[in-house]
């Protein structure tokens, strides 16, 4: 790899030199800080071309929740009977459930094959690789939050007052965040050797959503082991604490901390294997 000057120790007459890494390295994350000023210009370039070349722009991060709400509510509530538990009204609880979803599952979609389509800047220029897809993630916060806005006003509506348990909102917001980051790092590195992956992250994202309780309540699923296996969905833990924050339903147990378990699990290995994977990207992208 070509040696890499430093404006810094340019007027010192000293050269950096870049050397790929081999095998399970470092994670370099205090690299990823030096590079803040480029993964925000990343991030945002993201959000403006997304909103730029849509026709209806901004409208589409509430439409698309809000179209979804009334159908599910068609069909879950009005026809398959399913309620929402304490009495909360089913189009706010089924909205709950979509706001961390869509913000899991938008930022998967655009992270997970976001190395691909950044060939060019990963073959021209040196940076740590890891800033691709973290602001590939980073971009769907701002649909989140105008999404949040919109539940606001639907609670405000059903008259359904958030409980005291809404500061701890923030922390499976995050949570939501670090497990698309953590499954789009192992997609990302594995959509630049094979291709294919790109048309498996559709189909894993629909089976994903089944697998969530989006649409029901945790209360459906049957306890014992496969209560337990139902929560090795990180997901499980994070919809059923957003919905715990906001509408004071059933207080994580103790099988929420399987889930955070599993957030970590997935989130170190994606970080650990999109590491040892980087020295071949620009060779392979």
């Amino acid at each position: 790899m070509a040696a890499h000057v430093d404006p810094a120790d340019a007027a010192t007459g000293t050269t950096t030199v870049i050397q790929p890494s081999r095998g399970w390295v470092r994670l370099g994350l205090k690299e990823l800080w030096q590079y803040r000023e480029l993964l925000y210009f990343l991030t945002w370039k993201d959000i403006l071309i997304r909103y730029k070349q849509a026709v209806l722009g901004v409208a589409w991060a509430v439409l698309q929740p809000v179209m979804t709400m009334i159908v599910f509510t068609f069909i879950f509530s009005l026809v398959l009977g399913v309620k929402a538990p304490y009495g909360v009204p089913y189009p706010v609880f089924s909205f709950t459930g979509l706001l961390p979803w869509n913000l899991f599952a938008g930022s998967l979609s655009r992270s997970g094959t976001s190395l691909v389509g950044s060939a060019n800047l990963i073959t021209k220029v040196y940076f740590p690789r890891l800033v691709i897809p973290t602001s590939a993630v980073l971009g769907g916060v701002p649909d989140f939050l105008i999404s949040f806005l919109v539940l606001i006003a639907l609670m405000a509506w059903y008259h359904v007052v958030p409980t005291w348990n809404v500061v701890f909102l923030p922390f499976f917001v995050l949570l939501a965040l670090v497990t698309a980051l953590g499954v789009s790092l192992w997609l990302s590195a594995l959509n630049v050797l094979y291709r294919d992956v790109q048309y498996v992250i559709p189909f894993l994202v629909q089976l994903w959503f089944f697998l969530s309780p989006v649409t029901y309540p945790t209360s459906k699923i049957p306890a014992g082991w496969v209560s337990v296996i139902y929560n090795l969905n990180p997901m499980t833990g994070v919809i059923g604490g957003f919905r715990w924050a906001l509408l004071g339903q059933q207080a994580p147990s103790q099988l929420f901390w399987l889930s955070a378990t599993m957030v970590l699990v997935v989130f170190t290995g994606g970080l650990y294997y999109f590491r040892r994977m980087e020295r071949i990207f620009a060779d392979v992208v």
